[in-house]
């Protein structure tokens, strides 16, 4: 009976899904999977870090930590892609090992962990860490057409098992796989390196749904899989449905549930961007990611070349097999586009490449499956190195780097992995210049680790004051906000205008919204009484109701006075910053 690893909280939060649903409803779906009945939610990736990277609100590391909290009976998983981590360059061994432990600190149990090349040897740095920080190795294999077959992942299984891995996950991300042939390999796998195998497939045309159920029925365990809301758009198998037609212990009805809340938060229209029959065929025709496709498509219309997509194509395979053949998941497929592109608009072949390209035909990123052509790998001989910003700088480099801005190991390896970029973000939510930072340096570390998490609440969510009590101990952050209040105003419409005409006008209501992203509760504890209530008369300053976030309740205070006219959030439910809980008259 196979297990399934749900990947829809992964998806949400990388593109091109993310920012879609906030992370207050985020959390509550990480609620609802937890008691779906999977082995393993799999909350965080390369694009979930670069996404985080990119918006400059929130750091990936808090958003797991978050999760864990949320998600208290499943093991959480993290999808990395061997050396490379959450980025599209080798890290060095020093960053490689430190990010794990930091990842497994967060809260992550399982390690999803593949390198693109399939070079067993590139992921033996990252296994010891990852038996070091007490987590579980599922190691991937990606499934290509490459010369030795069947018998090269094979090889490459074995080598797995004497890493440490406690599975085998065959990985297939371009769809090259068909049922019968995921079935037989599943088999195969299992044999040859005696643990069991499980399996992550994409497929357009529900050839996703098709391979999954032949691996199952192969014994796959794990299978991933997305929410059906998430899985139809991303061309992965629907956990619903194939739980359906494989005995499963998952929870049928709940889950189903959870389907139509995530596409009631995804909305309809363009929120979900659909892959067109044209990508998908292409897609299917050349044997790769449908995304690869439609990334070339954009590329070449970008530069009014789309004319010339069916001579890249070409050309791709052509590229692919004089660099060894590699499978064509990220980062190596963007790379070998990128190649083909420019033989086909410059009309010449292997003049120039890119750095990376030069360090993977060198062999610096490791052993291709297949031989390099001669004249590739002299071309690449002949080109110089470009600069050293390259290269992905260790621990000690990253600290020098940082210095001023990281304050522990995990803002350490974002900086390492994503350079300015990440001291953008990291300068944003620890609100460096928050009153009283000298006093601030004097007091112990747990106390600066509290002061520092209230401040990236307050710096998250635009909210003016936040106090916590704990042990005896009042701590309050607060900062200046000079923006004058936006009155909210609920006015007549026309036609009750014009039925009545001599009515008074109707009072402006005043609106308190949410400073945060966290969970409303109306009492001080389950069985208390309210802290307010309709009808009731509030003055400036009163507690109105509590705000949790990473485990923090906060009290909101009303900045205006009046009555409590309207109770708009429910008792107990997630909110986002800026949402409306309650209206005075």
């Amino acid at each position: 009976m196979p297990r399934f690893i749900d990947t829809t909280l992964r998806l949400l939060g990388q593109e091109p899904l993310a920012g879609r649903v906030p992370t207050g409803r985020l959390l509550e779906l990480a609620e609802e999977l937890d008691g779906g009945g999977f082995h393993a939610l799999e909350v965080s990736g390369g694009g979930c870090f670069r996404e985080a990277i990119n918006r400059g609100i929130e750091s990936p590391w808090e958003r797991i930590r978050l999760y864990r909290s949320r998600a208290t009976r499943t093991p959480l998983a993290m999808a990395l892609r061997g050396a490379f981590l959450v980025g599209a360059r080798p890290a060095q061994n020093d960053l490689v090992r430190r990010f794990i432990l930091c990842a497994a600190e967060s809260g992550i149990d399982i390690f999803r962990l593949h390198d693109p090349l399939n070079d067993a040897d590139d992921l033996e740095v990252a296994a010891n860490a990852i038996r070091e920080a007490g987590g579980r190795l599922y190691a991937g294999l990606v499934y290509a057409d490459a010369p030795g077959g069947d018998e090269f992942l094979l090889e490459r299984a074995r080598r797995l098992r004497d890493l440490g891995a406690d599975r085998v996950m065959l990985h297939d991300p371009a769809g090259q796989l068909d049922g019968a042939t995921a079935g037989r390999l599943v088999i195969a796998l299992r044999e040859a390196a005696g643990i069991p195998v499980g399996l992550y497939c994409q497929g357009t045309g529900g050839t996703a749904l098709a391979v999954a159920l032949a691996a199952g029925q192969a014994g796959a365990d794990p299978i991933a899989t997305a929410s059906y809301a998430v899985a139809i758009g991303g061309h992965r198998p629907a956990s619903e449905l194939l739980m359906q037609s494989l005995e499963s212990p998952l929870d049928r009805e709940r889950l189903w549930a959870t389907a139509a809340r995530i596409d009631h938060l995804l909305g309809s229209g363009e929120a979900v961007p659909p892959v067109s029959p044209h990508v998908s065929l292409l897609a299917a025709l050349n044997r790769v990611n449908s995304g690869l496709i439609a990334n070339l498509e954009r590329r070449l219309a970008r530069i009014d070349a789309s004319d010339r997509l069916q001579e890249v194509l070409e050309e791709f395979h052509v590229v692919r097999a004089e660099i060894g053949s590699p499978p064509t998941a990220s980062p190596i497929g963007t790379l070998i586009v990128r190649q083909a592109v420019d033989h086909v608009l410059s009309g010449a072949r292997w003049q120039q490449m890119t750095e990376e390209m030069r360090q993977l035909v060198l062999g610096e990123w490791g052993q291709t499956p297949g031989p390099i052509a001669p004249d590739v790998a002299a071309a690449a001989a002949r080109q110089e190195p470009a600069e050293s910003e390259i290269e992905v700088p260790g621990i000690d480099e990253a600290r020098a780097l940082a210095e001023g801005v990281a304050s522990s190991e995990e803002e350490l390896c974002l900086v390492a992995l994503f350079g300015d970029d990440a001291r953008a973000l990291l300068e944003h939510v620890r609100g460096r210049d928050f009153p009283n930072a000298a006093m601030a340096r004097a007091a112990q570390p747990q106390e600066v680790e509290r002061v520092r998490q209230l401040v990236q609440i307050l710096e998250d969510s635009g909210a003016s004051e936040l106090t916590i009590e704990d042990g005896g101990t009042r701590i309050t952050v607060r900062k200046q906000d000079d923006r004058p209040a936006v009155p909210y105003v609920v006015a007549a419409s026309p036609a009750v205008a014009a039925a009545a005409p001599v009515a008074p006008a109707v009072a402006p209501r005043t609106v308190i919204t949410s400073p945060m992203v966290g969970n409303f509760y109306l009492s001080p504890s389950p069985g208390d009484p309210p802290f307010v209530q309709v009808g009731d008369r509030v003055e400036v300053g009163q507690t109105v109701c509590l705000l949790e976030a990473m485990k923090l309740f906060n009290e909101l205070r009303s900045d205006h006075a009046g009555v409590i006219a309207r109770i708009v959030a429910d008792d107990g439910s997630g909110v986002e910053f800026g949402q409306p809980l309650f209206e005075l008259e």
